[in-house]
């Protein structure tokens, strides 16, 4: 059973697979949430490289959203990440957020600069939304205690990233697990923004 755990806010939801970085989805409430989940299980799998999510989810936990939740952020940091992860988990979760990084850089790669607008993103175009993810991710990198200066290639600063998860810094603001999962569901929701909104399924 794949752990789930939900985020609630006053007007959204997340529910949010513990042991899966990326697999994360929103709806107005919990029902709709793991509705949403459950709709993309097979869209994730074919991001990640090995076997992806297999057999039924299992609610683990339930934590009050706030202010960023409702904006449309995973946001909180539950009970579970408590819990430090092993060397064997750390290496894990940074080869799914590669294969996130992958997928986003590959559905960059294809998609058209002038997206078809919708509310998803502010309407974001291609550029723009690389820009953002770029820029977000070197403030993830100093919630991780491995500040980036502005116009780091970017490889450069997500080896920083990969550094703050691999070697956690007293420095850092989020533990390993939450900062994994954040990464990972910011790239993928708009690497799946960009396909919904440009030509299509990457693969």
């Amino acid at each position: 059973m794949n752990r789930v755990a939900l985020e609630v806010g006053k007007t959204s939801t997340f529910a949010i697979a513990l042991d899966w970085p990326g697999w994360c989805r929103r709806g107005t409430h919990p029902d709709e949430a793991l509705e949403a989940l459950d709709e993309v299980r097979e869209r994730y799998q074919r991001v990640v490289r090995g076997a992806g999510p297999q057999g039924g989810t299992r609610i683990v936990g339930t934590v009050e959203g706030d202010t960023t939740t409702d904006f449309g952020a995973p946001s909180i940091i539950g009970p579970w990440d408590d819990v430090a992860l092993s060397k064997t988990q750390r290496r894990r979760f940074v080869e799914l957020l590669d294969d996130c990084w992958d997928y986003f850089d590959r559905a960059a790669n294809v998609a058209p600069n002038l997206l078809r607008k919708g509310p998803r993103g502010g309407g974001r175009d291609r550029q723009a939304m690389v820009d953002h993810v770029r820029e977000a991710e070197r403030t993830y990198a100093r919630r991780l205690g491995q500040p980036v200066a502005p116009r780091t290639p970017w490889e450069e600063q997500r080896a920083s990233i990969r550094t703050g998860l691999w070697t956690p810094s007293s420095e850092a603001k989020w533990p390993v697990s939450y900062a994994t999962r954040r990464v990972a569901w910011h790239v993928l929701d708009h690497a799946w923004e960009m396909e919904d909104r440009g030509n299509g399924p990457t693969i």
